[in-house]
């Protein structure tokens, strides 16, 4: 168990990094258990993570704070592990040292879950604390054999960003198909400006590649060379190697999509709600706006990214764990943690008193979370993931065909598994 966990240590995405809380006892949305140890003697609990930018490292302790004042029989002792936040998690559950509660990537829950290291929630949630009111997918990341591990604390789909200027300038209408997309993308292609900016990797293509009935992923193991994921996702090697209406941020100097978009290298890009804020403060000037991915064969689909809190099965202080958890994850700590839309809440009353699900930006990402596919997929993900991007980025270069990169990659990716069983 122990070597096909620590085969699988990656370093959390960047997209679950970046976006990445709830009510008190008082409101019946925390158990009812004693916070303490039953002798009214204050107990402390650990709660690890990783950072944010200094807003958002003020709002969750603003939430802390609150969370503190509710429950002056609890400390919550906060770190945060800045680097490679996954691989020392690991490495201190497994030497007995984790904390009481932690963050979890939905992309890393799948194999921390198999270990056996969390503590399952299920017995400590109340009716009030309303488990029907987060997004069914979120929170189905974090469950396995119909228990939950965790409770996820923010998320973000994948949304279409367009140029309001550059789309009126070409004649085009906000692209509400795939078709519609590509051929949008070429109209807006030109004066260096390319009409999509592009992000060749599976964390941002997996709901394409199975958008024409194929699996990225069957049985824990890699099965992305089926002819129907290929089928699915060559319209993106096309648009960069046929129509020369897309490129990766890195073919004209900037590091990420929303760079790229905020440049006017790009005149569409599909990212996430980590980009309204980066497109805020560093070009406040360009007139954007957001729409659902555009629909696949007349379906909707797009990405959702997801953190949880969970907690650490050996903690000591597991009743003081849940109120902490029971009160981030509730609906007073949670409007707290994404009062300014650095991050979205997962719990659909806290989206609406908000108004997020109404927000000229943030509504289709807040949409989109009902259908998104979650980046998550069984044990082996990070394997697989990793194989594939080694690959895909070089079809997309126009280096090899894809069906070609695909199979290598495949083979590739399950002879890793093998190896690691």
């Amino acid at each position: 168990m122990k070597k096909k966990w620590f085969a699988g240590l990656t370093m959390s995405t960047l997209l679950a990094g970046s976006v990445l809380a709830g009510c008190s006892g008082d409101n019946g949305e925390s158990s009812d258990q004693g916070s303490s140890g039953g002798d009214g003697e204050k107990v402390t609990v650990t709660l690890a993570g990783w950072g944010g930018n200094p807003q958002e490292q003020e709002l969750l302790q603003q939430t802390l704070d609150d969370f503190e004042a509710k429950n002056p029989d609890i400390d919550v002792k906060h770190e945060v592990i800045a680097d490679q936040y996954m691989d020392v998690m690991k490495t201190r559950l497994i030497g007995g040292e984790g904390p009481d509660v932690f963050y979890l990537d939905a992309f890393e829950a799948p194999a921390l879950i198999e270990t056996g290291v969390l503590e399952p929630l299920d017995e400590y949630v109340t009716d009030e604390f309303d488990t029907a009111d987060f997004e069914k997918p979120l929170l189905e990341a974090f469950q396995k054999d119909g228990a939950t591990y965790g409770f996820p604390k923010d998320f973000s789909t994948l949304a279409l960003f367009y140029n309001k200027q550059m789309l009126a300038d070409a004649g085009v209408e906000v692209p509400q198909t795939w078709e519609e997309f590509r051929a949008a993308a070429k109209k807006l292609t030109k004066d260096g400006v390319y009409g999509y900016g592009v992000a060749p990797e599976l964390a941002r293509q997996y709901f394409l590649a199975e958008s024409s009935g194929g699996s990225i992923v069957t049985d824990d193991r890699a099965s992305f060379a089926d002819s129907k994921v290929v089928e699915a996702i060559q319209p993106v090697i096309d648009m960069h190697n046929v129509d020369k209406s897309a490129a990766e941020p890195k073919e004209v100097g900037a590091s990420w999509g929303a760079e790229m978009f905020g440049q006017g290298k790009a005149a569409m890009v599909i990212e996430g709600n980590w980009a309204i804020p980066f497109m805020e403060e560093t070009f406040p000037d360009i007139e954007y706006g957001t729409a659902e991915v555009p629909a696949i064969k007349g379906e909707k689909a797009t990405m959702a990214y997801t953190v949880s809190y969970v907690m650490n099965k050996e903690s000591q202080q597991k009743e003081a764990s849940w109120k902490l958890i029971g009160y981030l994850t509730g609906k007073e700590g949670m409007e707290t943690w994404t009062s300014k839309g650095f991050a979205l809440p997962t719990r659909k009353s806290v989206a609406e008193k908000l108004g997020y699900d109404q927000d000229e930006l943030r509504g289709p990402i807040v949409t989109g979370a009902s259908y998104a596919t979650v980046w998550a997929n069984g044990t082996n993900l990070p394997i697989i993931t990793n194989n594939f991007n080694n690959q895909f980025v070089s079809a997309f270069l126009g280096d090899q065909p894809l069906d070609e990169a695909l199979k290598a990659a495949e083979d590739q990716a399950n002879s890793e598994i093998d190896a690691n069983q």
